[in-house]
């Protein structure tokens, strides 16, 4: 109860997802499961449902840096996160105003693929993503294949090759590295790396179709918890439980992979 005096504010920048399910919808129901005034900056609108993405238009770099401008310079972010950036000009241009705002607080998503398949980032983008982008980055949340892609292509199999791999990003300029097992077999387990020590995020895996939207949401919690001002690992952390749970409520919406259930600590009971 009370008046809140001052509110946590984080900022994504990412694509709209039409179905809702993923992209910028995902983070500011995430940023408002957890109590958290989330802002937004679009770099592409798709036409999307739970089944594909049927259509991508990206948005011109100076308008996403225009977006950028305009939040940042009225409300605030205490923390931010990128999600798709689509194209190399995108990538540059919100690289460039991180810069200049100092946005310390970075969560990079580095998105690749929908969850469909369907591919979110244009392949010379990889290289902007990497040169530009990940220096800037408190956190980055690749998944197998984007860890894979990050470092050159290759197969990473064993507990050693994400070690070495979760090394080599972090060389990039990341403080804290995440590499989510979500794609591997066994259990949903992720790799922290924080430059020196590796640390172990332990899941169960949870046996459900309705996974659209996991990557996005779990860095927007990340997000979340930063702006409010927790320490990267806690914030990883809680981040995790929270994208748990979420997935182990998941409802089915239409007939592809549904989205996980972003309010289901608030729906409790009702």
């Amino acid at each position: 109860g009370g008046r809140i005096l001052t509110i946590p504010k984080a900022l994504t920048i990412a694509g709209s997802d039409s179905g809702g399910g993923a992209g910028i919808q995902a983070d500011l129901k995430t940023f408002a499961a957890l109590r958290v005034y989330g802002a937004s900056v679009i770099t592409a609108i798709t036409a999307q449902n739970t089944r594909g993405v049927f259509g991508v238009q990206e948005i011109e770099p100076s308008l996403v840096a225009a977006q950028i401008d305009a939040v940042v310079e009225d409300i605030g972010a205490d923390a931010a996160k990128t999600g798709m950036l689509s194209s190399a000009p995108i990538i540059e241009a919100v690289a460039g105003r991180i810069r200049h705002h100092h946005l310390e607080k970075l969560v990079v998503d580095p998105v690749m693929v929908a969850k469909s398949g369907d591919a979110l980032l244009r392949p010379e983008a990889v290289a902007a993503l990497r040169d530009l982008l990940l220096p800037l980055a408190l956190v980055v949340t690749p998944n197998l294949p984007e860890a894979e892609t990050l470092v050159g292509g290759g197969r990473l199999e064993t507990d050693l090759d994400l070690r070495h791999a979760a090394e080599v990003i972090a060389r990039l300029g990341p403080r804290y590295v995440v590499i989510k097992g979500g794609h591997r077999g066994g259990d949903a387990d992720d790799l922290i790396f924080d430059g020196k020590e590796f640390r172990t995020l332990h899941a169960t895996r949870i046996n459900t179709p309705h996974t659209h939207g996991t990557g996005c949401t779990f860095s927007a919690a990340i997000a979340a918890g930063l702006a409010a001002g927790q320490e990267p690992l806690a914030a990883i952390g809680a981040a995790k439980d929270y994208l748990t749970g979420a997935i182990a409520s998941a409802y089915p919406i239409g007939s592809g992979h549904s989205p996980v259930h972003h309010f289901y600590r608030l729906w409790q009971g009702s």
